[in-house]
């Protein structure tokens, strides 16, 4: 029997490859407590500000809002509270070389579901500055224009 394909995206980021060039990616997963996966389901996440950062060996998102959950009264959290991400010691040690490299950064580039599990896509980026933000968007727009006139032919 064919799998469902569903649409298991929670959120996502979508200024990140506007405001950075993303250099590689990798699915991570998030620990969080009970209310807030709830929360997540119902999509009252936002990432758009969140970052990633290694601490003493592991991997911590800041800035991630998570809503409180209507229902879960004083089982609720922070919503900006630093949640730990979930990594292979290797990949972090891989993630940790990259990182000391001038400009790079981690952001997440969407937060969806995998078989019941909450995964983030992690970004390994590099800041765009304002010239190359003004050249993504005239390629862009090129692009768009000789598409048009590929299809009006």
């Amino acid at each position: 029997m064919a799998k469902k394909t569903e649409n298991n995206t929670l959120a996502t980021n979508r200024k990140a490859r506007h405001d950075f060039f993303i250099e590689e990616t990798l699915e991570v997963g998030i620990a969080l407590k009970g209310t807030e996966v709830k929360s997540l389901r119902q999509g009252k996440a936002n990432i758009a500000d969140a970052y990633a950062e290694i601490r003493d060996g592991e991997v911590f998102i800041l800035n991630m809002h998570i809503s409180p959950y209507e229902q879960g009264n004083i089982f609720n959290v922070d919503p900006l509270r630093t949640r730990k991400l979930l990594l292979h010691k290797s990949e972090i040690r891989k993630l940790q070389k990259e990182l000391s490299l001038k400009g790079y950064t981690l952001i997440p580039l969407k937060v969806y579901l995998v078989r019941g599990k909450v995964k983030i896509q992690l970004a390994l980026a590099m800041g765009k500055k304002l010239y190359d933000k003004r050249q993504s968007i005239a390629k862009r727009d090129s692009d768009r224009r000789i598409r048009q006139a590929l299809k009006i032919r």
